[in-house]
C-alpha cells in the first residue's frame, strides 16, 4: 500500500484537474452525447388541445369515451460502467506519461461528468481475469474511491483477455448501461463478445498507446521487457528491416481492432501517451451527438 497521504495527494491532484475538466468542457457535450437514451412511459391523462395525436392512449380513450394521452418521461439517468485494463501493459509509456496515468485521469473525468448528470458509475479492473468489480453508484465519495482504487490498485495477474471482460460486464450489469471499454487491446480475439455486449448496452472503445509500440526509433541494441510475460528480448532498433517488420505488425494489429469494432457497431477512438486526451474524447463526443 503505498502511503497514504501521498495517495490522497494523488487522488486529490486528478480530482481537481478532471473535475475543472469535466465543468468547462465535458458536461455538456456528455449530456448530448449519451443521454437521453429512451422515454419511460409514466401516466395517462386527458388530452388537451395541442398534444401529439401520436400520444393518444387508444384503449383507455375507447374506454372512457373521451380522449386521453400517454405522457413519457425521459429515461435520463444512465449507468455507467468503465471496464478497465490494468494488466502489465499498462506500464508503458516512454513519452510523457504511461498508459495507466492515462486510464486514470480519462476515468475520473467521464465520472465526474456522469455523476453531474446524476448518473451512476461502476468500474471493472480486468487483466487476464477480473480483478475487481465496483458496482455502480452515484456521488463524490464514491468517485473518489475509484480514483484511490485506480492510482493504488495491484493486479495478480499480468496479461489481458478482453473477452474476459465483457463476458463479465454481460453477466454482472442487467440493465442497459454506456460502457467505456479502456485498454490497449493487446489481447486475444475478443469479437463475438463485443458484439453481444454492444447489443445490449452502448460500448465506446479508448484505446491507448504509446507511439513506440508503434515505430522503434533507432537506437542500436536494446533490451525489450515484455511486461506481461516478462520475457527479455535483445533486438537490433538500427536494422530498417526489424523497424519495418515491427511497424507493419502494428499496423495489421490496428486495423484487425478498427475492423472488430466497426462490425460490433462500437464508437472507438485511439489517444497516445504523447498527446491529450482532450481532443481525442471531444472529437468522438461530437461524432455521436451529430448521429442522434
Amino acid at each position: 500500500m503505498k502511503d497514504t497521504k501521498e495517495l490522497l495527494k494523488k487522488v486529490r491532484k486528478i480530482e481537481i484537474k478532471t473535475r475543472g475538466l469535466s465543468n468547462h468542457l465535458f458536461s455538456g457535450e456528455y449530456h448530448s452525447a449519451f443521454k437521453g437514451r429512451g422515454m419511460a412511459f409514466n401516466e395517462v391523462r386527458e388530452y388537451q388541445p395541442g398534444d401529439e395525436i401520436r400520444t393518444i392512449d387508444w384503449n383507455v380513450t375507447a374506454r372512457f369515451n373521451h380522449p386521453y394521452v400517454k405522457v413519457f418521461d425521459e429515461e435520463r439517468e444512465l449507468t455507467v460502467m468503465m471496464l478497465v485494463d490494468v494488466s502489465g501493459s499498462g506500464n508503458f509509456g516512454t513519452v510523457v506519461q504511461q498508459k495507466q496515468d492515462i486510464a486514470t485521469e480519462l476515468c475520473a473525468v467521464l465520472a465526474f461528468s456522469a455523476i453531474q448528470n446524476n448518473d451512476k458509475v461502476g468500474v471493472i479492473f480486468f487483466s487476464d481475469k477480473i480483478e475487481k468489480f465496483i458496482p455502480p453508484k452515484k456521488g463524490r465519495s464514491h468517485i473518489l474511491m475509484i480514483i484511490r482504487e485506480l492510482i493504488d490498485f495491484t493486479p495478480e495477474s499480468k496479461g489481458t483477455d478482453v473477452a474476459v471482460a465483457l463476458r463479465y460486464f454481460t453477466g454482472a450489469i442487467k440493465k442497459r448501461s454506456t460502457a467505456f471499454l479502456i485498454s490497449d487491446f493487446m489481447s486475444g480475439p475478443f469479437d463475438d463478445q463485443i458484439k453481444i455486449a454492444n447489443k445490449k448496452h452502448d460500448i465506446i472503445a479508448l484505446r491507448l498507446y504509446d507511439k513506440h509500440e508503434e515505430e522503434f526509433p533507432d537506437l542500436g541494441l536494446i533490451p525489450v521487457v515484455d511486461e506481461e510475460t516478462g520475457d527479455l528480448q535483445w533486438i537490433n532498433t538500427s536494422s530498417k528491416d526489424v523497424r519495418a517488420a515491427y511497424k507493419k505488425a502494428a499496423l495489421e494489429r490496428n486495423a484487425r481492432l478498427k475492423e472488430t469494432f466497426a462490425k460490433s457497431g462500437v464508437d472507438f477512438t485511439s489517444i497516445g501517451t504523447h498527446e491529450s486526451y482532450v481532443k481525442p474524447l471531444m472529437t468522438l463526443f461530437k461524432k455521436r451527438e451529430s448521429r442522434r
